[in-house]
């Protein structure tokens, strides 16, 4: 669930602030940065090692949430004769970070970054992440240039990524970008982001990828304190993150071609899994015609629909078990991301995630037809289970603080009655989860006549802000 990041000038009310750092200090989150780590990184700001390439001439934009810092992607595009070409710069980390040293170290304790609602902890050091290393407009940077191949509908015909210096000419947000393109004046890389953008959401649902559109709750400020709203991702969101997945796919396929390599993979869904979804959809009383193949039958749901709301959210089951893969020689027996219907890896946020580097610079590697480092190779097998923790505690942390809030924002209103839908029972445990519209909460309800789909009157039997846990009970 995403958290929206405010003005760290924002304070934090006291059960909050005391609920996070409870949360902190049970997942083991670090509150800052040791001296060396600062030092190493200020040394490093101002002497990174540059690539002898230049291509600022290109006038890339980045397009992130507004008030991000940590821009680790820009992207140009334009057409060609016979198609487009995506020209994608990542933020080169690894001319900041010397293998082994103090930020590296750090990095690798960290695995990621966190968010809360008024701060982040991030991977590395922000005079790095949000400074020296991150692709800020007006900047000559050091990055890693992908270069996609596009043909006219989409599809990745050639791919290839070496270091270069990049500048780009705009931080694009979200918000604005969709606005501006629907009033008509996006300008011609926006116009070509929706064209290119559609066209691979075409592709991803001709090879049967899956695309959750589930609304996610996310922590935002209010007047007084802090609460929750239901977000769906903006068109032009999806879109960028189709740039994100083709280089995820092409860094994958050059991985796979030259035997070495970090995948992020999802096992196919087992016949089981999707029975148990078909039964799931006839007692919402969804249409699941047997003709009609998982992927598509999800594209059908619109989640303000209670009853496909519920099922969007039975559906999240068939993504649990992704993770990363290393090999060195044969490759992986299942290398595939069953979401996403194709090889795939963790390419285009090293800012925030310590995998990337990695895979990046086994790419560059590959193209450039030198060895792929020492420093890589060595750590390459260690990288999946110190991911699999941090992707663990990121999860933890995420829910943990949602669920506070949830509780903040409940305490006062215990033994008031609310109307929500059952988006799941659990038979077991006498009871199922209830979503409200307002607040923006999913919370636990005890009762053993729940009914997935079904809207329900529950009475909030306690809020406990000290804990983050939230309990509804069926109004007798």
């Amino acid at each position: 669930m995403p958290i929206r990041e405010v003005s760290l000038r924002r304070a934090e009310p006291p059960a909050l602030a005391a609920g996070l750092q409870r949360l902190r200090t049970e997942l083991g989150v670090p509150t800052g940065f040791p001296g060396p780590v600062l030092a190493e990184a200020e040394a490093a700001a101002q002497a990174p090692l540059l690539p002898s390439t230049d291509r600022t001439d290109i006038e890339f934009v980045t397009l992130d949430p507004e008030d991000s810092l940590d821009l680790d992607q820009a992207f140009h595009l334009s057409r060609t004769a016979d198609g487009y070409l995506l020209r994608y710069a990542i933020a080169d980390v690894a001319a900041f970070v010397a293998p082994g040293g103090a930020v590296d170290r750090e990095a690798h304790a960290r695995g990621e970054t966190l968010y809360a609602p008024t701060s982040r902890t991030p991977l590395h050091p922000p005079l790095l992440s949000e400074g020296a290393t991150s692709l800020l407009p007006g900047q000559n940077r050091p990055a890693l240039l992908w270069e996609l191949r596009l043909d006219r509908a989409g599809a990745t015909v050639g791919a290839s990524v070496a270091r270069t210096m990049v500048r780009s000419r705009a931080k694009l947000g979200y918000v604005d970008a969709q606005r501006h393109l629907g009033a008509g004046d996006g300008g011609e890389q926006l116009e070509l982001l929706r064209e290119i953008g559609t066209l691979r959401q075409a592709l991803e649902a001709s090879r049967g990828g899956v695309s959750l559109s589930v609304p996610e709750q996310e922590v935002v400020p209010t007047e007084a304190s802090w609460g929750l709203e239901y977000r769906a991702s903006l068109p032009v969101e999806d879109w960028n993150a189709q740039l994100s997945l083709a280089t995820g796919m092409a860094a994958a396929q050059l991985m796979l071609d030259a035997g070495i390599g970090l995948l992020r993979t999802l096992p196919p869904a087992p016949d089981s899994a999707i029975a148990r979804l078909r039964h799931t959809a006839q007692a919402l009383g969804i249409s699941w015609p047997h003709t009609v193949g998982y992927p598509q039958f999800v594209r059908g749901l619109d989640a303000s629909i209670p009853a496909h709301a519920a099922m969007l959210n039975s559906c999240t089951m068939l993504f649990r078990g992704a993770g990363y893969v290393a090999f060195d020689g044969a490759a992986p027996d299942q290398p595939l991301h069953a979401a996403i219907a194709a090889p795939y890896a963790h390419v285009t946020a090293p800012l925030r995630r310590l995998a990337d580097r990695y895979a990046g610079e086994i790419c560059v590697a590959i193209c450039a037809g030198s060895p792929v480092p020492e420093w890589v190779r060595s750590e390459l097998a260690t990288l999946p289970p110190v991911m699999a923790e941090s992707n663990r505690r990121a999860h933890r942390y995420e829910r943990g603080v949602v669920n506070l809030v949830e509780a903040i924002l409940l305490e006062p209103h215990v033994g008031e009655s609310f109307t929500g839908t059952v988006i799941e029972v659990d038979t077991d445990r006498k009871g199922g989860s209830l979503q409200l519209a307002e607040p923006a909460v999913e919370a636990r309800v005890a009762g053993t006549d729940l009914v997935l789909g079904h809207a329900v009157t529950a009475t909030l039997i306690s809020a406990d802000p000290a804990t983050g846990k939230v309990e509804f009970a069926l109004r007798p």
